[in-house]
């Protein structure tokens, strides 16, 4: 890991107010981590839309969209990829929260939050829940080509508002 990268995943660390952040859904319609500020929010950067591995997570975390509305939990996803490549997947898995493209200035966010592979240019599979006002309560980073388990989101989920 650069220096770069092993200094923002430190100032993401839990405990830590969550850095703030504007990007597009996939219809272009600019979303602010600060403005959803009241409710719990949890951000999952993903390498590629319509990858194997990420195609089979977040559809487990859209079957199980449940879990998160229980908690009041704002379930967004990001990658590096174009805002129309992520719509098109958005519609053909009937994915029922938002994709947010982390495309250009190409990973900043994912960057910021030390979750950019710097060598291949996308974003490696993070998750960071915040509490309601915007401070990480939990995190994980997998390497590259392991999915993220449902029941650690669970078992954060349960922790949440404790």
């Amino acid at each position: 890991m650069d220096p770069q990268t092993t200094t923002a995943a430190r100032d993401v660390a839990v405990g830590r107010q969550a850095p703030d952040f504007v990007l597009s859904d996939t219809h272009g319609t600019p979303v602010r981590l600060g403005d959803l500020r009241g409710a719990p929010v949890a951000l999952v950067f993903f390498p590629f839309a319509f990858s194997r591995t990420c195609t089979s997570e977040l559809c487990e975390l859209r079957d199980n969209i449940a879990d998160f509305a229980a908690r009041g939990v704002r379930l967004l996803g990001i990658s590096t990829d174009a805002m129309f490549a992520q719509r098109a997947w958005a519609e053909a898995e009937g994915f029922g929260f938002d994709l947010l493209s982390d495309f250009w200035p190409h990973g900043a966010v994912s960057r910021t939050y030390g979750v950019l592979d710097e060598a291949d240019g996308h974003a490696l599979r993070g998750s960071f829940l915040l509490d309601a006002n915007g401070v990480v309560r939990w995190s994980v980073v997998n390497p590259r080509g392991q999915a993220r388990e449902l029941s650690a989101y669970r078992a954060a989920l349960a922790e949440l508002g404790k």
